[in-house]
């Protein structure tokens, strides 16, 4: 199991694989639990019995913890009125992705920048949603079951759709930013995404000023 906590593990690394996950999970509670002071250590008697996942703190990093779940509440309040260039106010975003994990972050990170969001789980979900409320922005991953990000962007540009497109992936060199750049996104940003520039790039899509 040490190749667990690495980014990027995955058997089937296909951006048509069917089963979910990009492999960054584990990195980044690895990294979490790091940047605390502690360490995470993973083992198993073999296939079919279980994983056990041990995480050490020290008794700093406990408390830090337990101020920040104190405060939780405030962290998600709606987020004060910001510069232009970091509010997305009323645009309408369309949110690609296979990943429950994944669309709830970004719809919330949208969300309290004053984005309209509606997500969807699939390519052939976001053509019907886009049939009926067509949006002003898209935000699509690329590694996805059945019909990648690729293909998708490649057939909206097909039948003619101009919607401003952002590939939002783990697909991360530059032949992969290349790769959805010729499929007709406008933009590649890589995962994990500070928020910011996520919004800045689609403020910026969106015509608005950006910094």
């Amino acid at each position: 199991m040490s190749t667990i906590f690495e980014p990027f593990q995955q058997a089937d690394s296909s951006t048509t694989r069917r089963h979910g996950g990009l492999g960054l999970g584990l990195a980044i509670v690895k990294q979490l639990v790091e940047a605390h002071g502690g360490s995470v250590h993973a083992s198993s008697d073999g296939p079919g019995t279980g994983a056990t996942f041990v995480v050490r703190l020290p008794l700093r990093a406990l408390a830090a913890i337990g101020e920040e779940r104190d405060s939780a509440a405030s962290a998600t309040a709606p987020l004060e009125p910001g510069p232009a260039n970091t509010r997305l106010d009323r645009l309408r975003v369309l949110v690609v992705d296979d990943e429950h994990d994944a669309r709830q972050l970004i719809h919330e990170i949208l969300r309290q920048h004053g984005a309209e969001v509606t997500m969807v789980s699939s390519a052939a979900e976001a053509r019907r949603a886009m049939a009926l409320a067509p949006p002003d922005a898209i935000v699509s991953d690329v590694g996805m079951a059945d019909e990648d990000g690729y293909a998708f962007m490649r057939k909206l540009r097909a039948d003619g759709s101009r919607t401003p497109a952002v590939a939002l992936t783990a697909y991360a060199s530059p032949q992969d930013a290349r790769r959805a750049l010729d499929s007709g996104f406008q933009r590649h940003i890589t995962k994990p995404v500070e928020p910011l520039v996520l919004v800045r790039v689609l403020a910026s899509l969106a015509a608005r000023p950006e910094a």
